[in-house]
């Protein structure tokens, strides 16, 4: 199998699989390229409303194909950091179902995501201080809002691997399963997320990542709920006893 990004949507939820088996999904220079453009066809897709990211078969990612550093560690850190700033500003909910080794660019791209779903025996690990890489500052910021300044500086400091008990108590981990559980876990709950208000959700998220909002983006979204008629769906569904329809979407 060539080392490939793949795309599969169903029930209003993207599935991206990361497939490179020979080198336990490595990411190739190619696939670094590949992933940005991917998400902005999946975010002007009006009929997908969650992204699940994921690996193929029992790994998710073991980090970045090291022969492609070949061309320059910092060139491929760029292409790196650019696959991860464009999953972090997927403006609709992503989770990344996590199987096997979460490694380097690997956990890079799971930080990247709003939620991590794993399966139990999963090992994640930031592991740039074992090539002597200096690991980007957008992604450090990142690690450490997620997990706290000292899980960061341990997982950075060591590039050791923890696992999912450890994972789930620092905040990495959203929510840990059995193995055989994951898939249908992760299923459940992104059509969960897919029922919800993608107004609330996207407002939430920008609002999440930049929590001090200017007086434009708070008068944008105050006018964008004004105008969308969620808010009358879904108290009216509400009062209905029936499931809420919500039909506002990106773009």
């Amino acid at each position: 199998m060539e080392p490939a990004l793949h795309l599969d949507v169903t029930d209003a939820t993207a599935t991206v699989r990361i497939a490179n088996p020979a080198k336990r999904n490595a990411m190739t220079t190619a696939m670094w390229r590949a992933l940005p453009p991917l998400l902005e066809r999946c975010a002007a897709d009006p009929a997908v409303r969650v992204l699940v990211l994921t690996g193929e078969g029992d790994t998710f990612c073991a980090g970045a194909d090291i022969s492609s550093l070949t061309a320059g560690a910092d060139a491929s850190r760029d292409l790196a950091v650019a696959a991860e700033e464009a999953l972090a500003v997927f403006p609709k909910p992503t989770v990344a179902a996590v199987r096997g080794y979460c490694v380097g660019g690997g956990c890079q791209l799971a930080a990247a995501c709003d939620l991590r779903f794993a399966a139990e025996g999963a090992s994640f690990g930031i592991t740039p201080a074992k090539l002597g890489i200096v690991y980007a500052a957008s992604s450090t910021r990142r690690l450490v809002e997620l997990v706290g300044p000292a899980t960061a500086k341990y997982l950075l400091f060591s590039a050791e691997l923890i696992g999912t008990e450890r994972a789930l108590r620092t905040g990495l981990v959203d929510e840990v399963w059995p193995a055989e559980a994951l898939d249908g876990r992760v299923a459940e709950f992104a059509a969960v997320l897919a029922s919800r208000s993608q107004l609330t959700q996207v407002a939430a998220k920008e609002f999440a990542a930049a929590p001090v909002a200017g007086t434009e983006r708070l008068a944008h979204w105050e006018a964008q709920g004004h105008g969308s008629g969620e808010t009358v769906e879904g108290v009216a569904a509400f009062l209905e006893r029936r499931a809420p329809r919500f039909g506002w979407t990106v773009g």
